[in-house]
């Protein structure tokens, strides 16, 4: 570190040890059983505008100079650039733990099982039953970060959920039902008690009655109405139309390459009209329990809570230092995040969270409405690479008249151009009804890293909107 800073450049250090364990049942039997665990060095540095990066498992004083002296030589290669200053920071130093509790690493493996095997039988053993599934999952994440401004951090953060899944079959009809939601269930930073405390088995009759009754529900119909979000699907509208969107890297276009660009030019602060003046959006580092928490990021810019939307209209960008200082931005949002010690930041999400309103819960919004459609439980979703044409399909939907859920429908879909389909944004639901969601598998980056985070949100409704979308 001293021979980076000795020549006027910039440098910072991780080491990072992160551990994981998955546990599936399959219809009565042990599916999936595995525990992962990686550690390393990764070394990161600036030289004249430049970065250079490297990684080692050689965790010794040896391993981390080798480190140093390789992404030093991988920098000083590059072309030149101007050199734009880092957007200034307060220094990090201290101490954090999140995800307290009962560690999950720790429980025996027979009481995990013992709890998935109860909710995969609770699902019965109706024929049309094809697949009952159950699951679980575990991460913990330990972070120390150093840097040549003096930084000095030691951090650690667990994750703890799980999930129920049933599929129904009847010739060539396949339909599924999942619990608390879709894409590996629910997972937060908590501890084990955060798994134990779901309520798998008894919510699994219900959960395989409604995949039953899906094969012979009535299609959903292809018209233009008023739509109604459960917050699960809602929290993915908000991740793939919302949080990459303003992801300032792409916004750039210096993200191109994997994931796409961005329909958001970066002068907009102020001026974009993103949605109604119902839609409030916060990127929130300190979420309590959300994925996307933590107390310092890892280029060592603590987390804390950055308004992205105000009243419809674009107030933030999700940016790390350079990007920050490259439009003119006092302060990072604090969210550069890698997977693993052996990638480099990024910039990710925090927790994206749309804010939510006075709408009271799920029932008195359905019963404020005279007519449409409910959807819930993300099923499949697609979006363009700007993060303004999308479709997505829910799990189940019911026909709203008169202010009741009537008809069940299946496959459900809904389609839109994201600042026209947030325009129709009319009421979301109340506080009491909010709730983080958590998606472990957000993917971006070349090469690529898959990351955790949360989107809070509670049902909301949207006029003038297309769905049944083949």
């Amino acid at each position: 570190m001293e021979s980076a800073a000795a020549g006027g450049a910039y440098a910072d250090v991780r080491f990072m040890r992160q551990r994981s364990e998955f546990i599936g049942t399959r219809n009565g039997e042990v599916d999936e059983l595995h525990r992962d665990e990686d550690e390393g060095i990764g070394v990161r540095v600036r030289v004249g505008g430049a970065w250079g990066f490297a990684a080692t498992r050689d965790t010794s004083k040896r391993g981390a100079e080798a480190a140093l002296a390789r992404a030093l030589a991988i920098a000083r290669a590059q072309p030149r650039a101007q050199a734009t200053e880092l957007a200034p920071e307060p220094v990090a130093r201290g101490e954090h733990r999140a995800g307290e509790g009962t560690d999950p690493f720790e429980v025996p493996l027979e009481r995990k099982l013992e709890r998935l095997l109860a909710a995969d039988a609770a699902l019965g053993n109706d024929r049309r039953l094809n697949l009952r599934q159950a699951h679980y999952g575990a991460y913990a994440r330990d972070t120390i970060f150093a840097s040549t401004e003096g930084a000095l951090y030691d951090q650690r953060v667990v994750d703890t959920g799980g999930g129920l899944a049933a599929t129904a079959v009847d010739g060539d009809k396949v339909q599924a039902r999942s619990f608390p939601g879709s894409h590996r269930g629910d997972t937060m930073q908590a501890g084990y008690e955060h798994f134990d405390a779901m309520p798998l088995v008894g919510q699994a009759p219900r959960l395989a009655e409604e995949a039953i009754a899906l094969l012979s529900a009535a299609a959903c119909p292809s018209t233009t109405t008023t739509l109604v979000l459960d917050g699960e699907q809602l929290a993915l509208q908000v991740h793939e139309s919302v949080g990459h969107a303003v992801e300032l890297d792409r916004v750039l276009g210096s993200e191109a390459s994997y994931a796409g660009i961005s329909w958001v030019p970066p002068d907009a602060i102020g001026k974009l009209r993103y949605g109604s003046e119902l839609m409030n959006v916060t990127a929130d580092a300190t979420s309590p329990g959300g994925l996307g928490s933590y107390r310092w990021d890892d280029e060592g810019v603590e987390g804390r809570a950055v308004p992205i939307v105000r009243e419809g209209v674009l107030r933030g960008f999700l940016a790390g230092r350079e990007s920050a200082a490259l439009i003119g931005l006092e302060r990072s949002t604090g969210c550069m995040r890698a997977d693993g010690f052996a990638r480099q930041p990024i910039v990710r999400m925090t927790n994206v969270n749309l804010e939510p309103g006075d709408a009271g819960s799920v029932e008195d919004l359905i019963a404020a409405t005279d007519h449409g459609i409910y959807m819930e439980t993300n099923k499949s979703w697609s979006i363009d690479q700007r993060r303004l044409h999308f479709q997505f399909g829910t799990e189940i939907a019911w026909q709203i008249e008169g202010g009741r859920r009537t008809r069940m429908l299946r496959n459900p879909t809904y389609a839109g151009v994201t600042p026209q389909f947030w325009a129709g944004l009319d009421a979301v639901c109340s506080r009491p009804a909010w709730k983080l969601w958590g998606i472990l598998n957000c993917g971006k980056g070349e090469p690529g890293q898959s990351m955790r985070v949360s989107h809070g949100a509670a049902p909301a409704r949207f006029r003038n909107v297309q769905v049944g979308i083949a």
